[in-house]
C-alpha cells in the first residue's frame, strides 16, 4: 500500500516530502529548503530509472535530484509525520514545476 509522509532533516533544514510503495521503497520525493520552504528537488525512481538506462541521468538529477535510497526504516529517527495524497500531491506539483522551470533557465543559458 503507498504511503505519504514528511520528515524534518534540521541539519539541512530541509522537508522532505516521500511517497513510499509496500515494498519501503521512496517511488517520489520532493525537497523544500530554508526557512522559505524553497524547492530544490522533485524526483520520480521510475523517471530515474529510465534516465540512467537511457544515459541522461547526470541531466535528470541536475533538474529533479534523485530519490532517497535508505530504507524507510531509517527515516524514523526524523520524526516523520503522515500525509495524506492530497497534502502529498500538492507539494509536488510546486516542487515540480519549480524544477522545471529552473531546468528551462538553464538550459537556454547554455546555449
Amino acid at each position: 500500500m503507498t504511503r505519504w509522509f514528511r520528515s524534518h532533516w534540521a541539519e539541512e533544514d530541509t522537508w522532505f516530502y516521500c511517497e513510499v510503495d509496500d515494498e519501503g521503497r521512496v517511488t517520489r520525493q520532493a525537497e523544500l529548503q530554508g526557512p522559505l520552504q524553497r524547492p530544490v528537488a522533485a524526483a520520480s525512481l521510475a523517471e530515474w530509472e529510465a534516465a540512467q538506462q537511457a544515459g541522461t541521468l547526470a541531466d535528470y538529477e541536475a533538474a529533479f535530484g534523485a530519490t532517497a535510497e535508505v530504507p524507510v526504516q531509517e527515516w524514523e529517527a526524523h520524526e516523520p509525520q503522515e500525509l495524506t495524497a492530497a497534502e502529498f500531491e500538492t507539494v509536488w506539483r510546486t516542487a515540480r514545476a519549480t524544477c522545471r522551470a529552473r531546468a528551462r533557465a538553464r538550459s537556454t543559458h547554455e546555449t
